[in-house]
């Protein structure tokens, strides 16, 4: 592990060493930096593009060497292959997951939605490159699961670092990564409107006005160059023609809100539930609990081609979801599709797969939609064509139950018809199914991941955003950051930096005073521009600084205002002393503690508490978390008192 880390710190400094004329040379042909974020947006949009479409081959080659290759197996050994294939691909993956790239589990939207609200927008690349390979091994290997989700984690780690090595300063770099998810959406989905909003609705939370116009820009330029490669259908086909014809159907567009709502909260229980337990399942080693998913969705997809003749329980399954939208699937087939889809995903997923949730769930829902289309047509006697309606009208609705993004939801649907003929039933649809989602299950299911790793995101309300009220800043802090002194050169500085891989370092003078800090990126700006004989003391940055007993309620305002993510913690009897850093995952860590206090007994609170702990510091002991620990602390000005 150690020998690892080295060569990753000798990487990074390789890495940074073979930027620097590059970065020079950027600084000077462009010399404002929001002129630079302009052209690393443009210059973003068109990597995350090549990056979808590469991720997109990889899975098809991926897909092509191991399931389909199971699936076609003479009879009847196509029976073993096709429960042996996603297994040992589950145990690839696990193996990877758990000794390589930790960061790289999951389907890639909370990972992202951290990064941006705690880390300042920072996705290792070595995340993003794991995902990449991870990914299409798992999917390749048959893993229910979709691709849409680790695409989005996979370009917010290219822009990431691209922010980094171009220097940008911090603010920008976190503007950077939303970006980047748009990119990626828009390119797994051919649908750079729905993209957008996704963005708005998932990762910010909010329109902010300041990364819209980014956002936008990428978005076309990754959907253009997936156009320009992929074509411009998408990956499974929709028939045209459909319409709304039939006012009386209104009624079983709203049944099919309903049961998408339904089905939605059974999915995201379950998922949630099974996941628990294999986090609970010490018996089992960490690396080979995937390989169970792998062989429960083998196990169910060889039941669903026995039974029905249909392949769809493994990948994606666009080929069964097209034959769904074409009205070809008997109503059995549609009811035991959308089941055996909802289980195999379930156990591929909370086994701790890397894949995402996006193609399962428009695949459940439009196999959920095709039966209701075949109830309306055998009680109106409509056209056989209205199942494939339904169908599609599904696929938004169960999307918007389990996701929560109405919006995206109906753009989704709405970009790959390319109509706005059934705009009415997709609204009323997906606006029931979101609305009865939201009612029984207020915590939506990406969040409700991060709950369960005891990571609480601060926008959050209830018990776990008033727990953050009684807390100070001498509750979360961490005592022991690295620093740097203010009489180094800037080269010896950067050097220093990249053993450790921090963003920013608190400064110290060689009496021991806090002087400011000094972000990495803001060290080789100035050393691209004057030199690396200069020294640290001339660059530092000045922000506020936190007492001890200052709220961390206020530590968050001072974060939001100074465009930081880290403020420094100094001695009110002697200011110039550093007594600890608080960065916002050590305010997480402070605000799980208390909410598990503030909503459990106190047995349920210290059983609980032990279990968090171990998440907590399987999540700090990762080189992404670990990045925010210890850094960006403010030069000393005079608080806000908690």
């Amino acid at each position: 592990m150690m020998a690892s880390k080295h060569a990753r710190m000798a990487w990074r400094t390789r890495l940074l060493a073979l930027s620097r004329p590059m970065l020079g040379a950027f600084q000077q042909l462009v010399p404002g930096e929001a002129s630079r974020v302009l052209i690393l947006t443009l210059v973003a949009g068109a990597l995350c593009g090549l990056a979808a479409v590469a991720f997109h081959f990889a899975i098809q080659i991926s897909e092509g060497l191991f399931i389909r290759r199971a699936l076609d197996a003479a009879a009847p050994y196509w029976i073993f292959w096709t429960l042996f294939t996603p297994t040992v691909g589950g145990l690839v993956s696990g193996a990877l997951l758990a000794y390589v790239v930790p960061d790289a589990r999951g389907s890639g939207i909370p990972q992202v939605k951290v990064a941006y609200v705690v880390k300042g927008g920072q996705v290792p690349f070595r995340t993003a490159l794991g995902k990449f390979f991870i990914g299409a091994i798992q999917i390749g290997t048959g893993s229910s699961l979709g691709r849409e989700g680790p695409t989005v984690q996979v370009c917010a780690g290219v822009t990431s670092t691209l922010g980094r090595l171009m220097a940008l300063s911090r603010q920008n770099q976190r503007r950077l990564l939303p970006v980047g998810a748009a990119a990626g959406i828009a390119a797994a989905f051919n649908a750079p409107i729905a993209a957008v909003t996704f963005v708005i609705e998932e990762i910010l939370g909010d329109l902010d006005q300041s990364v819209l116009s980014g956002i936008i820009v990428a978005a076309a330029v990754a959907a253009v160059i997936e156009r320009a490669v992929l074509g411009a259908d998408p990956e499974f086909v929709i028939p045209s023609g459909f319409s709304f014809d039939h006012i009386e159907a209104v009624l079983f567009y709203g049944l099919l809100g309903v049961m998408a709502a339904g089905v939605s909260i059974i999915f995201s229980d379950s998922l949630l539930s099974l996941r628990r337990f294999f986090q609970r399942l010490k018996a089992v080693p960490l690396w080979v609990r995937p390989a169970i998913g792998g062989f429960v969705t083998g196990a169910l997809a060889i039941v669903a081609i026995l039974a029905f003749g249909e392949r769809g329980i493994t990948g994606a399954g666009y080929e069964t979801l097209t034959k769904a939208l074409n009205g070809s699937l008997t109503t059995q087939v549609l009811l035991a599709m959308c089941g055996l889809k909802l289980l195999a995903t379930v156990f591929s997923y909370s086994s701790g797969g890397a894949g995402g949730i996006f193609a399962p769930a428009l695949f459940i829902g439009g196999m959920l939609g095709g039966v209701v289309g075949q109830i309306d047509v055998a009680v109106f006697h409509h056209a056989p064509s209205e199942v494939g309606a339904f169908a599609l009208v599904g696929m938004g609705a169960v999307f918007a139950g389990i996701i929560r993004a109405p919006i995206t939801s109906v753009l989704i649907i709405f970009e790959l018809t390319g109509g706005y003929s059934m705009i009415l039933p997709l609204m009323i649809a997906n606006m029931t199914a979101y609305a009865l989602a939201s009612r029984w299950r207020p915590v939506p299911v990406y969040e409700a991941l991060l709950d369960q790793d005891g990571i609480h995101l601060p926008h959050r309300q209830g018990p776990v955003a008033h727990a953050l009220e009684s807390l100070h800043a001498s509750d979360a802090m961490s005592t022991e950051p690295i620093t740097l002194s203010a009489n180094s050169t800037l080269r010896a500085a950067i050097k220093r930096a990249a053993e450790y891989g921090f963003t920013a370092y608190p400064v110290l003078e060689p009496d021991g005073r806090f002087l400011g800090v000094i972000s990495i990126a803001r060290l080789r700006r100035v050393e691209a521009a004057s030199g690396g004989d200069t020294q640290v003391r001339t660059a530092i940055n000045t922000r506020p600084a936190l007492f001890p007993e200052t709220r961390l309620v206020t530590a968050l305002v001072l974060m939001q205002q100074s465009d930081t993510r880290q403020l420094a913690v100094v001695s009110r009897e002697e200011p110039g002393k550093l007594i600890g850093i608080v960065a916002m995952s050590d305010i997480l860590r402070a605000q799980s503690r208390a909410a598990l206090a503030l909503t459990n007994s106190d047995a349920e609170a210290t059983a609980s508490m032990s279990e968090v702990r171990e998440m907590l510091n399987q999540y700090t002991s990762n080189e992404a978390a670990a990045a925010d620990m210890r850094r960006k602390p403010p030069a000393p000005s005079s608080p806000p008192e908690g």
